[in-house]
């Protein structure tokens, strides 16, 4: 399969409860790691994290394993900014299909790296985005 992007959730449940995962999820991102292919996050998915921290809706040990992932010498989870390049291709994913801005950028990070989005969401699963869930 390759490289992926993961959505905020995808990634915090790769990292700390791979049960929830689907079955076809956990079995990209396995072959994903096992190839030593990335798994790609955006930077806006490490943003998500800390204010559903702050807001007490998620664990702060996510944001502290994710920080972890993103730190490993041989991490499979790479970071991704949010660049130029990404903001332009956020315009091709229209704000009626996807309105959650976060998940605009996250959508637009693997359109623009041209590679699937592993995400449970279903407006991003029924945009023009590739995905897998």
């Amino acid at each position: 399969m390759g490289a992926v992007v993961l959505d905020t959730h995808a990634a915090i449940w790769y990292l700390l409860d791979q049960q929830s995962l689907s079955p076809d999820a956990n079995y990209v991102i396995e072959e994903a790691v096992n190839a030593g292919d990335p798994l790609y996050l955006s930077a806006v998915s490490l943003v998500e994290v800390i204010y559903l921290v702050e807001k007490n809706r998620l664990s702060s040990r996510a944001h502290e394993r994710m920080i972890e992932a993103l730190h490993l010498s041989n991490a499979a989870l790479v970071g991704v900014p949010v660049t130029i390049d990404i903001c332009e291709t956020l315009v091709q994913i229209r704000r009626s299909d996807v309105p959650d801005m976060p998940d605009r950028i996250i959508a637009a990070t693997a359109l623009n790296l041209d590679l699937p989005l592993i995400t449970r969401d279903r407006k991003i699963r029924a945009s023009q985005v590739r995905s897998i869930w």
